[in-house]
This record gives C-alpha cells, sequence and structure tokens, in this order.
C-alpha cells in the first residue's frame, strides 16, 4: 500500500461511518403525507360560498331577499394545492402533490370519480396534471420573500396555470372522443369561467394561513 492509499484510509472509515448515522427525515414524510391526505380530502368536500349580488332590476318578478344573494358550490382542491405549496415550500409541497397524483393513477380512488391509469382519459384529468406546474411557479415566487404582493402573484400564476393547461387538456380529450361544442361549452363554463374567481379568493386566504404555517414548519425542521 502506498502513501497515498494508507492516507486516504481515515477519510474513507469516516465517510463510511457517517454514512451509517444518516437517518431517514421521518418529519419530513409525515408532513408530505398530512398534505397528500389534506388534498384527498380536499377533492371530496363542497364549500357553499353565499355572497350579495346585483338582482335584474328590469325582471317582472317581484323582487325576494334571496335574489339579492347567490350561492356557489366550489371543490376548494386548487386553493389547498397552493395551501400545500405555500406552507411546505416548493420540493416538500411538489413531493406532495406528485405524490397524490401517483396514488390516484395506481388504482386508489382519490380522484373526483375515481382513480387509476385510465383516469388520463378523463377530460378533468388536465386540471389535477397542471398542479405540478402551477406548484412549481407559485412555490418559485414564494421561496425568497412570502410578502402579500408576492402571495396576489403565485396565486394567480398558479390559478391560471391550472385552468388554462385544464382547459387544453380537456379540449384535446373532447376532440378524441367527438364530445362536441356543446359538451366543450357546458364545462368551459362550470369548470373553468365560473371558477376562475372564486379559486383565486380562496387561493389567497389559503396562502395568507400558509404564510404562518410555512414558519411553522421551519421551526419543526429546523
Amino acid at each position: 500500500m502506498t502513501e497515498q492509499q494508507e492516507a486516504m484510509v481515515p477519510r474513507i472509515k469516516r465517510i463510511s461511518k457517517e454514512k451509517k448515522h444518516i437517518k431517514i427525515p421521518t418529519l419530513n414524510l409525515l408532513l408530505v403525507f398530512l398534505c397528500v391526505f389534506l388534498l384527498i380530502c380536499a377533492t371530496f368536500i363542497q364549500l357553499n360560498i353565499t355572497h350579495p349580488i346585483i338582482p335584474n332590476l328590469f325582471s317582472e318578478k317581484h323582487l325576494v331577499k334571496a335574489d339579492f344573494f347567490y350561492t356557489y358550490t366550489i371543490i376548494p382542491q386548487v386553493p389547498v394545492v397552493l395551501f400545500i405549496v405555500g406552507l411546505l415550500g416548493r420540493k416538500m409541497g411538489l413531493t406532495s402533490i406528485i405524490l397524490y397524483i401517483l396514488l390516484g393513477l395506481c388504482g386508489l380512488p382519490i380522484f373526483a370519480i375515481g382513480g387509476g391509469i385510465s383516469y388520463i382519459t378523463e377530460p378533468g384529468f388536465g386540471y389535477i396534471l397542471a398542479y405540478i406546474p402551477a406548484g412549481y411557479f407559485a412555490g418559485s415566487i414564494l421561496k425568497d420573500d412570502f410578502s402579500f404582493i408576492n402571495i396576489l402573484k403565485a396565486g394567480l400564476i398558479g390559478v391560471l396555470i391550472i385552468h388554462f393547461v385544464g382547459i387544453i387538456y380537456m379540449l384535446i380529450v373532447a376532440l378524441i372522443k367527438e364530445d362536441g361544442w356543446n359538451f366543450i361549452k357546458g364545462w368551459l363554463l362550470t369548470q373553468s369561467i365560473l371558477k376562475l374567481t372564486y379559486d383565486y379568493i380562496l387561493s389567497i386566504f389559503a396562502l395568507i394561513i400558509a404564510k404562518y404555517g410555512n414558519k411553522f414548519v421551519k421551526f419543526l425542521l429546523a
């Protein structure tokens, strides 16, 4: 054995010893799985949002109290996706989102109408797939500065990416399946046009909460 090889022995032993003490980040995994569970729950929760509106003043119908309010039912998946990215940060947040998608594609019925690899033929799968780029770009905005302006930007970009990719994917599936214009028009109205504003507003509230939760997560993982 040469002098150079002998000098390398202590270093090799030290590296081997360090490898034996590498621990799996249990807390990180726990947070990731908790957020996957949160996203699953959000898939099957419906929120009724009631707010005042301006009624049709030119209608011959006698106006009642109900005409001044509108109730919209929304599934809060989009706000929860952005909440997870804000809470855990970009890397762990994306890990949760990707794990959720993989579990669904592997057959667990955790998507809106089931699961399995065949779900990629569903027109709504594009919205789910869009969680990944939305989480990446929203997380990138919030990475260095969690200011209110960046919250507004991250929420807007995240929501727009999800709906844009979702619409494109739906159009491709609809054209392949020859679903027709009535299906496309109805889908655009119910799944995107009406939802955009609600998704954005709820996402802002979700990210504001995530801002303070992120500080606690960083404290736990420090």
